[in-house]
């Protein structure tokens, strides 16, 4: 709850969460937040449904099973219309499904959601939900690490009246600088466990860049970090900068860190050789790894 009010006396409007972080007890402490602040405190919550299904198939993604999941966000988050509902990277068949986006506009005409938009892992799912008339909002990783939406995804998004939704903006601590090639992450952490992607989307840990190339190149972007800032706020301002971005998602585990995530956005845009600088590591160093994965 520090952190949540941090962040939100920092200037933080926008926060995300999904019915399965913590097995639903991240929406609860949302819902706490949002019962504290009142309705006028201007917040907007997105939560995302589907990683519940067990399996996790195409199949799973019907209206019945949505207004269940729905409900139970609801009931959490102590709300009865959700502000934004995502997609929570269902499998690539959904983002092409006609009765899917009807069980969603379904929703949204019961008043159970007010919208809804998807979380992606490719540029391709992207582009095949961006093409649906009211889909919201994608949420798509993209950091100085993982540049290729920047390609064709924030431009079409722009054109359809799409918002984009950041995440994974430092590439799951990468671009913080703080990391060196002895860095070690608890057994439990997905840093440890998921570098192979043995537990979901490699490109989910470390924006899938290998750990010591990632490494290395974040030695270097640190190097650009203008005086007064960090490294961390170095990457989010790069993303705040770029056309067609709504909003990023930095996590925060302490109250300070909320605060300084937030202070990036009142940082100067970066200037022209800084940019270029980023670009030619991301050319140099992590090109070859991600760009045509994902």
């Amino acid at each position: 709850m520090a952190i949540l009010d941090a962040a939100v006396d920092s200037g933080v409007t926008f926060l995300d969460t999904a019915d399965v972080y913590g097995d639903g007890r991240s929406e609860r402490l949302v819902g706490r937040l949002l019962a504290q602040r009142g309705p006028d405190a201007g917040l907007t919550v997105a939560t995302k449904m589907g990683r519940r299904a067990n399996p996790h198939v195409p199949e799973a993604f019907t209206l019945d099973q949505f207004r269940a999941w729905n409900d139970r966000s609801r009931e959490n988050l102590g709300v009865d219309t959700l502000d934004l509902v995502q997609l929570h990277c269902p499998p690539t068949p959904v983002f092409s499904s006609d009765a899917v986006y009807d069980a969603l506009d379904t929703m949204v005409d019961e008043g159970r959601i007010a919208a809804y938009g998807v979380s992606v892992e490719t540029v391709d799912e992207a582009l095949t939900a961006i093409a649906r008339p009211n889909v919201a909002s994608v949420q798509i990783i993209l950091n100085v690490f993982r540049r290729k939406p920047l390609e064709q995804v924030l431009p079409a998004a722009a054109e359809a009246g799409v918002g984009i939704i950041a995440r994974v903006p430092l590439a799951s601590g990468l671009l913080s600088g703080k990391y060196d090639e002895s860095t070690t992450f608890a057994a439990n952490d997905h840093r440890t466990f998921n570098r192979g992607g043995e537990a979901f989307d490699v490109g989910e840990t470390f924006a899938g860049v290998p750990f010591d190339v990632g490494v290395a190149a974040a030695r270097e972007v640190a190097g650009l970090t203008p005086e007064g800032a960090t490294t961390a706020q170095l990457a989010l301002r790069w993303i705040i900068d770029q056309p067609g971005v709504t909003t990023v998602i930095p996590g925060a585990s302490r109250p300070e860190q909320a605060r300084a995530n937030s202070a990036a956005a009142g940082l100067a845009p970066l200037d022209g050789d800084t940019l270029a600088a980023l670009e030619r590591i991301y050319d140099e160093r992590i090109r070859e790894h991600v760009h045509t994965r994902w």
